[in-house]
């Protein structure tokens, strides 16, 4: 019924929108403020271009504030007429989903581990059970106490020492991914006075139990960048410096192997990386090279049975498998597990005691293989959709048969399996419940489908609607992309998307360049001086969607977030006709001042993706598709922008320049809107249900444009 009603009050929504438009009152064009007429000045290669709000960057200069939230005020004005439409899809989405619910416990030793939550409350509860769930639970954090008197705050990591008797979190307070690491007695119940500030979320308890390893962020570029040794009872100020990394485009991390027996420090970069480890018995040991970082060679590392099992691609574009031993790793003793392959992507492995389950991918599904160490015998894990995500997680035991392993595609929900490496025997532990509305998934049908791209390379997308589709283009249809990093989108579920599915959007994902859904070469060509090709792709993708009748431009809407916001609007440069709307959240919209400035996290460390703009030819390549620079005067489609004003990934100022600018640019009476949290970062607000709230502002913008065109 109360989807019945937001479908009716459609066409009278988009009727309005535009009179109503007209009587809202629009930021002024921003220029530089009272204080500081000049304009700002770029310089690089003799090139000068001028900024007129490079002074957004000022985060404390109230006239910054004043800006933004005269932005949020003019959001909010113009789309007040569709706020009972919002609480209705507030409602929607929070319906369906099951307010008092739990994760799959998952086994550490004698607990079962295990998140809840709880109807009315924002926050995740962590607790645990000894031997079986039958057991009296034991709270470990309920983050909704200590979140009370925060605007924000979110546990970003938690960890349990070997005995379980003491659990070290990282809080973060602010959204900017500056974390305070606490340390609470099991046994008592109490948190410890003892605290680190000013660190990441990224730490490993050493076997001896009073050891904690973590790492520290450099305080302007935020890069991780010093690995520190704390011991339980001592004042963080005497934490021991264990290492520093100096060169400025890499990252450092922390982990213990599943094993339990090491301590490993990673050192990442784009195209390389390194690995030093010491036993996790002997925390005050010196680290040892596994092997010498060299451009160019990437590889990560898992541990077993006495070998460092190694996916690199040393002489494999798309990577293979190499075992050496522990106590010999330099190359000559590297030993080969599984080949290269042309068709097949290796992604991942994780190590048991008697089993190796590697993550590969194939025409752009991920696939799971399970491989018995003493006999190599492997099979693949059947999933039987055209279109999924399937991943491991949750794995603590390492002398097990028994792999976690989580699945779901566009129809079927979260599904959590435990399945028996031996016997191929599975059993569903969990599958996330979808409540309100009746839904059944074979009321939706999903498909793999393949656009050809303007240089003739095949482009895959997923796509979900409700049964029903008539491909006649008249379909409102929303297009996701992402394609930076080497990073896929995969077909996943989303209960809250049932609100545009039900009401007859077309929903759809394109794999593009820049990605690896098709293998490591997918990736190359979609990132520095092929960067273009990502949005090429995105472009034919749509243009293939509207051929094939499933939609029609003035029907289709882009959403992308962070680099995701790069594609979406260099896109909306390139082709404006194409697209009714557009939602770009938390984008990366002013590619070369950023890339220009070392003192903004993620910039030096990410030269080799998108090219170093002190090079000529990188920086005029970057100039020639940077959405901030290329925008001109003339019509573009509508547009909802979100963005966080403590975001440490995407600077605010980005997206709150990009919308100053086309103030001034934009013709005809498209909307353009700027929403900033004030109090939130990359991933927005904290709570469950302040997200609820952005998801239930995104669909009312794409459900009012779509209009009657939505049923």
């Amino acid at each position: 019924m109360r989807a019945a009603l937001a479908v009716a009050s459609l066409g009278v929504l988009a009727a309005a929108a535009h009179s109503q438009e007209e009587e809202k009152v629009k930021p002024e064009p921003m220029a530089a403020p009272a204080a500081e007429k000049r304009p700002h000045e770029l310089t690089a290669h003799g090139d000068v271009r001028v900024d007129d709000y490079y002074w957004l960057r000022e985060r404390d200069n109230p006239e910054v504030t004043a800006y933004l939230e005269a932005e949020n005020d003019y959001t909010e004005s113009v789309m007040a007429h569709t706020e009972p439409l919002q609480e209705r899809l507030f409602e929607e989405i929070k319906g369906r989903i099951k307010q008092t619910d739990s994760t799959a416990p998952s086994r550490r030793g004698e607990y079962l581990y295990y998140t809840r939550y709880e109807d009315g409350k924002e926050y995740p509860i962590h607790c645990r059970r000894r031997g079986s769930m039958e057991a009296e639970e034991e709270v470990l954090l309920d983050v909704n106490d200590l979140a009370e008197g925060h605007e924000y705050y979110d546990v970003s990591s938690w960890a349990v020492n070997p005995s379980q008797d003491v659990l070290a979190f990282a809080a973060d307070t602010t959204g900017r991914r500056i974390c305070t690491i606490h340390f609470k007695d099991l046994s008592t119940g109490q948190v410890r006075e003892e605290s680190i500030s000013s660190a990441t979320h990224n730490l490993a308890w050493a076997e001896d139990d009073r050891t904690l390893f973590y790492v520290r962020q450099h305080p302007e570029t935020l890069r991780w960048y010093r690995l520190y040794r704390h011991e339980l009872g001592t004042d963080a100020a005497e934490d021991v410096l264990v290492y520093e990394e100096e060169d400025e485009t890499f990252d450092a991390y922390v982990f213990k192997t599943r094993s339990r027996a090491w301590i490993v420090l990673g050192l990442w970069q784009t195209v390389s990386n390194e690995y030093r480890f010491v036993p996790a018995d002997q925390p005050r040991a010196e680290f040892r090279l596994l092997a010498p970082r060299q451009r160019d060679h990437e590889y990560t590392i898992d541990h077993g049975d006495g070998w460092f099992f190694l996916v690199t691609n040393d002489g494999a574009r798309n990577f293979r498998l190499m075992r050496t031993p522990e106590d010999a790793t330099a190359r000559e003793h590297w030993e080969e597990v599984i080949p290269h392959r042309e068709d097949v992507l290796l992604e991942d492995v994780d190590v048991f005691d008697r089993h190796l389950v590697t993550a590969e991918r194939k025409d752009g599904l991920r696939r799971l293989r399970v491989r018995r160490l003493d006999s190599g015998a492997g099979h693949e894990i059947d999933f039987g959709e055209p279109a999924y995500l399937a991943y491991t997680y949750g794995n603590w035991e390492f002398d097990t048969s028994t792999l976690r392993y989580r699945y779901q595609s566009l129809t079927t929900p979260d599904s959590d399996y435990d399945y028996d490496m031996d016997t191929k025997e599975r059993v569903l532990v969990k599958r996330e419940e979808v409540l309100g509305g009746g839904f059944d998934p074979a009321n939706y049908r999903t498909e793999r489908l393949w656009a050809t791209a303007r240089d003739g390379a095949r482009v895959p997308i997923s796509i979900v609607y409700r049964k029903g589709l008539e491909r006649d283009g008249r379909r409102p249809l929303l297009l996701y992309g992402y394609g930076s990093y080497g990073y896929t989108i995969d077909a996943s579920f989303a209960s809250n998307r049932l609100s545009l599915l039900d009401r007859g959007f077309v929903y759809a994902i394109a794999h593009v360049r820049g990605g690896q859904a098709l293998g490591r070469a997918w990736y190359d060509d979609g990132k520095l001086l092929r960067k273009k090709n990502t949005f090429t792709d995105f472009i034919d993708c749509a243009g293939h969607l509207v051929e094939q009748g499933y939609t029609s431009p003035e029907r289709l809407y882009a959403q992308g977030g962070s680099a995701g916001g790069l594609l979406v609007g260099a896109v909306m440069n390139m082709r404006p006709d194409l697209f009714h709307g557009i939602v770009a959240q938390v984008p990366w919209i002013d590619v070369v001042t950023t890339m220009l400035d070392d003192s903004i996290p993620l910039t030096t460390g990410e030269y080799d993706e998108w090219g170093n703009p002190n090079d000529k030819e990188y920086y005029d390549y970057m100039l020639s598709y940077s959405p901030y620079d290329n925008l001109a005067a003339g019509a573009y489609p509508h547009l909802l922008v979100l963005t966080s004003v403590e975001d440490a990934a995407v600077q605010y100022w980005e997206p709150a320049k990009w919308v100053a600018r086309q103030r001034t640019l934009r013709t005809g009476d498209s909307r353009l809107l700027l929403k900033t949290e004030m109090v939130a970062g990359h991933g927005g607000p904290s709570g469950r249900y302040r997200q609820y709230r952005e998801a239930a502002l995104v669909y009312a913008f794409l459900l009012d444009l779509a209009g009657a065109a939505a049923r």
